[in-house]
């Protein structure tokens, strides 16, 4: 994807400060009237479109950060959001919380929100829509206007920002080689649909860890749920019937609604069947049996996010940082949902 200008990068062709070229292109009187055109002149040369909103956010800080997540209903984002909180807070920073329902829409209209002078940089976690759409406008334009952007967990490939992630094709991968590795020999995948980034990479890991046992992949065995609303029925009809001794979620939901739609077919977790999922949440600890689950480290993820954003806040020196990505390692949790 083609680097679009931006405000430093103007300031820095033209040997003026970032300060001028917000306020030339906003035709301030303070500028001179030469510099305006001059900067104008570049700028339009560029195809550069300024926005106004993000463009007065150069000239004053608000000590905020704002945050926005996919949903609430997942112990995750609320692991992730507890992590940020605790390293804005302990540099000075406040946080504002949005979610977007995982709807393009409500995401747009939370980032138009929080760049109405309300905060410094975003953190953000992508919308299942989004990525369904591919429709990125609304995050190049923040970027493009010199707001710094962390994308973590759902991260899109095409956006050179920094980025949180875990490495979720081997986390799942490791799920499924316990599995196997508890003898396991008919195991299923509940995943998300394609689009959704992490589910395909989970699928990715699942894929290779039945190739690398020398396990054929049997497509009837895998189910990609699209709505999450109606899942426990989906995986009810999924299961019911199949000759399966392991099961792989993809979240710790689509595992606890496996478990109990087992129960209902008489079969016991884990003499029968095994159950692996992703996420280590209240849920995985507390339902019964305990869930054997990948842990994410929400907390280190957020805190991590927190870092970069606020890194890339405080650069005084004007210059261009490279863009980072963090990888923070998953750990495999065993607990009563798999044999010993």
């Amino acid at each position: 994807m083609k680097k679009k200008l931006t405000l430093k990068q103007i300031a820095k062709e033209l040997d003026v400060s970032v300060s001028t070229v917000s306020k030339a292109l906003r035709d301030s009187v303070e500028i001179s009237e030469d510099t305006r055109q001059k900067i104008k002149a570049f700028a339009k040369l560029y195809n550069y479109k300024p926005n106004n909103i993000a463009l007065s956010l150069k000239n004053k800080k608000t000590k905020t950060i704002g945050v926005i997540i996919p949903e609430i209903v997942h112990h995750f984002f609320t692991t992730v959001i507890s992590g940020i909180e605790q390293v804005a807070n302990k540099r000075g920073y406040n946080v504002i919380i949005c979610m977007s329902n995982n709807s393009f829409d409500k995401e747009v209209i939370n980032m138009e929100m929080l760049a109405n002078g309300s905060t410094d940089g975003f953190i953000l976690s992508v919308a299942k829509e989004t990525q369904q759409r591919g429709d990125y406008h609304h995050l190049l334009e923040v970027i493009n206007q010199g707001m710094p952007l962390v994308m973590f967990d759902r991260v899109i490939d095409e956006i050179e920002c920094d980025k949180v992630i875990i490495d979720d094709t081997i986390g799942a991968r490791e799920a499924v080689q316990h599995l196997i590795d508890i003898k396991c020999k008919n195991i299923a995948l509940i995943t998300t649909v394609d689009y959704v980034s992490v589910g395909k990479l989970r699928t990715q890991g699942y894929h290779e860890a039945l190739v690398h046992n020398n396990m054929k992949i049997n497509d009837d065995l895998i189910l990609k749920v699209e709505d999450f609303d109606h899942s426990e029925e989906e995986i009810r009809k999924f299961l019911s019937g199949k000759d399966i001794d392991g099961v792989f979620a993809v979240n710790e939901h689509f595992a606890i609604y496996a478990i109990k739609a087992f129960h209902e077919n008489g079969l016991r977790v884990p003499q029968d069947v095994s159950v692996v999922g992703f996420t280590n949440g209240e849920l995985s600890k507390q339902f019964i049996p305990s869930l054997t689950t990948v842990s994410q480290h929400g907390a280190e993820m957020g805190a991590q996010a927190a870092r970069l954003l606020i890194k890339k806040l405080e650069n005084d020196e004007g210059e261009e940082e490279p863009y980072e990505t963090i990888i923070v390692e998953t750990s495999l949790i065993e607990r009563n949902s798999t044999k010993r």
